[in-house]
């Protein structure tokens, strides 16, 4: 009975070395994944602390290539590249392009009313669709990036955040693609209609670069859309403008992500 007793007291030590060796290693992870989280926040904090040109990102990358949140505000950063690239492939198609050098064209001859008049057209139903196709377009490069995190962070609570953030960022811009939209619209519809009055009245010369019409009415048409166009045309040069700032002040966002 004596050596069975003696093996299973041996046995019993031999576990609890085990199970305190298990314990001690899983704590030294747990506390090396902590002081690896610390020094990425840190270093992510000094690469970013003076960043103000998004294109910098990667140089300050090249001399951490290791940490995780840096490579995140990069993934970020492409993110803002690709749905700024979306917006603008969209906002450019179907555009009728110059109106005003068209219009004056047309009306020396060199070009034609009707066919610009058709261009419009097409450019309204573009507009009106814009923001569906944005969306069929955006859809892929929200996947793609969520893949790209999810293989570089894993599914945390930091990843969790971090496509809160992106989903954001795709609001924002989704928001702004359909202000433009609404604007464009309402653009084209007021020069399609400055054009059909051009197309369809007669006695309308050009004196010295100003159109001028036989009768007062129709410039007094004229004249009122004309009004609306450049009023629109402000507008539009706007939200171009914002969609410019949008991509500072995304990155700006992800600094303060990465300081957190």
């Amino acid at each position: 009975m004596f050596p069975d007793r003696r093996s299973k007291a041996l046995a019993i030590v031999l576990a609890c070395i085990i199970a305190a060796v298990c314990l001690g290693t899983l704590y030294f992870v747990g506390d090396l994944a902590r002081f690896q989280e610390g020094a990425d926040a840190r270093e992510s904090q000094a690469a970013l602390r003076d960043l103000k040109d998004p294109e910098q990102l990667e140089q300050r990358l090249k001399r951490y290539p290791s940490n995780t949140i840096l490579k995140l505000v990069a993934l970020a950063n492409k993110d803002s590249i690709e749905i700024d690239a979306a917006a603008l492939g969209l906002l450019r198609e179907a555009d009728p392009g110059e109106l005003s050098t068209r219009i004056n064209e047309g009306l020396s001859g060199g070009g034609n009313l009707k066919a610009l008049g058709r261009d419009l057209k097409a450019a309204e139903d573009n507009a009106a669709g814009l923001g569906s196709r944005y969306d069929r377009l955006i859809k892929a490069v929200r996947d793609g990036i969520e893949q790209d995190a999810s293989t570089l962070e894993g599914r945390t609570n930091r990843f969790a955040t971090f496509m809160v953030m992106i989903d954001a960022q795709h609001a924002g811009m989704r928001a702004l693609i359909a202000n433009i939209s609404a604007v464009r619209l309402e653009y084209f519809r007021a020069y399609d209609k400055c054009v059909a009055l051009l197309a369809n009245e007669n006695g309308i010369k050009v004196v010295d670069g100003r159109i001028t019409f036989r009768l007062q009415a129709q410039a007094d048409s004229y004249n009122e859309a004309a009004a609306v166009t450049a009023t629109l045309a402000k507008r539009l040069a706007d939200l171009e403008a914002e969609r410019k700032a949008l991509r500072q002040s995304r990155l700006d966002g992800w600094k303060r992500w990465a300081s957190g």
